[in-house]
């Protein structure tokens, strides 16, 4: 259940014919009273002689009995209640006991407070209502509405367990602005997937994300062919900025423009100017090295998702055990990440990591002030990935994409336990999605790298793997057998080999991939033990290059590989090798 309180208005008349009207886009059907002050207030809906003139003059009459210096200049109050989608249809009797239960919780007619003021409730839909008050009480003096839109929502989540309702979470007043059901015809009528204020939205925490100057980010917003509005201060100060989309346009042809601050709370300059406050990240890409994750000759894109699964896997124990501040400021950066990454991915990964950067965006701020500076590793990554460019679906940018996000799951299951901890309820769901939506991206992304090595690994010799089998015993006591039974176990086979090969002793580095970080989280243990060591050991993530032993081919392991079997082979027990790590 979804109250609104809309911007208060000096016409009760205006009102009642909207709300008794046909709506906008014929959408209003049957508009009748369930519920009034006094419960006998006259109906232009459902009686024929009742009239709008009537009840507007007994909803105003108060306003009327009390001086002209005494009036408000905005009388009109109006909540509208809207329920879900999968909500079932309240009938008459009920939406009026939820109007009478709104209107006191606001403050505009409690009866355990004495004289309250003048309000119907109207419906011309199943599934909401819209309440108007006048805002003056039956004794002369204006009602208390200090808090009512925190009251009304209050009151929303204990009727959503009362009716049996979907229940939403608590909010803490940092959401972005939901559009409004004008923007939302509006996107409609237009042939629009989203309203110009989400699309808008996105398109600015793409220009954030690793960004560290006020000139980079405004070419990046005129780079996404935004219409941009700078509001300067008369010493020439940069004050704030306006974005609007070029096709977006009002009644008059002019182009709707949207403050930063009315996108997202941290979307205003002074916010973003925030992040620029810490250390800077780098231009470009770093050297070449096994600490930040870059392996030599592995061109932009590939090396920037290297590195990226890197920043994320050492942020990870700053979320769980860091101070909360710098926590906050690392899951923000989290979020600039999936921005970087949903831009720059392959087609075939878009969509879910869209989905899941979008869905973060409400989990990115709290009420917990972020420290930045610390989270350089992360918004690094970001520019990283936005400067890299955009990634092939295949090779080694398909598969440390595979590796990036298989960091990233991590991370955000890590924010939604931080959010959980801290009674974020709205953030800690949005970090969950998110991670459902990177759980989805994974495993497309990894299906035809954990493919290739899968058969590499069914190719072992026998010896061989009766030897890894003991090393992993003997190095995962408490997770072998459960290793042994996935049908990744085939494809850690194959890396473990590869290891083994370029000097690395494997059963320290299963041992350190295990404890450093929780698998409770994962659905493969293997397939995150894949990518885990072939980032630590600094091997190719697309192994198409690498004989069956891990020695590199005549191939460079940048060349486009030729296709090989994907992920449809047929493991022990008859299941697939499906590239499911979570």
């Amino acid at each position: 259940m979804i109250p609104r309180i809309q911007k208060r208005g000096q016409r009760t008349i205006g009102l009642l014919y909207y709300l008794y009207g046909p709506g906008k886009f014929e959408e209003h059907t049957d508009p009748h009273l369930v519920a009034s002050w006094d419960n006998n207030a006259p109906d232009p809906g459902r009686d024929p002689n009742a009239t709008l003139q009537q009840l507007q003059q007994l909803l105003d009459q108060p306003v009327e009995n009390v001086e002209q210096a005494a009036r408000p200049k905005k009388h009109v109050w109006h909540l509208s209640v809207r329920n879900a989608a999968e909500d079932r249809t309240l009938s008459d009797e009920e939406w009026g006991e939820v109007a009478r239960r709104m209107v006191a919780a606001a403050g505009i007619d409690d009866p355990a407070q004495g004289a309250g003021c003048r309000w119907a409730a109207v419906r011309h839909a199943d599934d909401h209502i819209h309440i108007i008050a006048t805002l003056v009480r039956e004794d002369g003096f204006n009602p208390d509405l200090d808090h009512d839109a925190a009251r009304v929502q209050a009151q929303a989540r204990t009727l959503e367990v009362e009716l049996g309702l979907r229940r939403l979470n608590k909010g803490d007043g940092t959401a972005a602005k939901r559009p409004t059901s004008a923007e939302r015809h509006k996107a409609k009528r237009q042939g629009r997937e989203r309203t110009a204020r989400e699309e808008l939205r996105e398109s600015v925490r793409r220009a954030v994300a690793g960004a560290t100057s006020e000139a980079e980010f405004f070419d990046r917003l005129a780079g996404a062919g935004l219409l941009i509005r700078k509001r300067v201060a008369p010493s020439g100060d940069l004050l704030g900025y306006k974005v609007a989309l070029p096709d977006d346009r009002n009644a008059e042809d002019d182009p709707v423009f949207y403050p930063g601050a009315r996108l997202a709370p941290d979307l205003s300059l002074p916010r973003i100017r925030e992040r620029w406050s810490g250390a800077t990240p780098e231009h470009g890409n770093a050297a070449p090295s096994k600490d930040n994750g870059v392996r030599t000759g592995v061109h932009a894109p590939a090396g920037a998702r290297r590195r990226t699964a890197t920043a994320a896997w050492q942020a990870v124990v700053v979320v769980e055990r860091g101070d909360d501040a710098v926590a906050a400021a690392h899951i923000a950066a989290a979020g600039e990440v999936l921005d970087a990454l949903a831009k720059t991915s392959a087609a075939h990964t878009r969509r879910e990591l869209r989905e899941a950067a979008t869905a973060f965006e409400r989990a990115s701020r709290s009420h917990v002030r972020a420290e930045w500076g610390h989270d350089r590793a992360l918004r690094q990554a970001a520019r990283d990935l936005v400067d890299g460019g955009p990634a092939m679906g295949r090779g080694e940018d398909g598969a440390t994409t595979a590796m990036a996000i298989d960091m990233l799951f991590f991370l955000i299951t890590a924010a939604a336990h931080w959010h959980a901890k801290k009674g974020h309820a709205q953030q800690a769901a949005a970090a969950r999605q998110a991670a459902e939506h990177l759980r989805a991206a994974y495993q497309t992304a990894a299906a035809q790298p954990i493919g290739v090595l899968y058969q590499r690994g069914r190719r072992l010799g026998r010896p061989l793997l009766q030897r890894q089998t003991t090393l992993l015993r003997e190095a995962l006591p408490q997770l072998a057998e459960q290793i042994l039974a996935e049908p990744g176990w085939y494809a850690l086979a194959a890396t473990i080999a590869d290891a083994e090969a370029a000097g690395h002793n494997p059963a320290t580095l299963l041992s350190d991939a295990v404890e450093r970080r929780e698998l409770n989280s994962a659905d493969s243990v293997s397939d995150v033990l894949v990518w885990r060591l072939r980032r630590t050991a600094d091997l190719p993530a697309d192994s198409t290059g690498l004989s069956k032993r891990g020695a590199p081919t005549r191939r460079s392991v940048t060349e486009k590989a030729a296709p090989r079997p994907s992920a449809s082979g047929r493991a022990r027990g008859g299941k697939e090798a499906s590239g499911k790590a979570r």
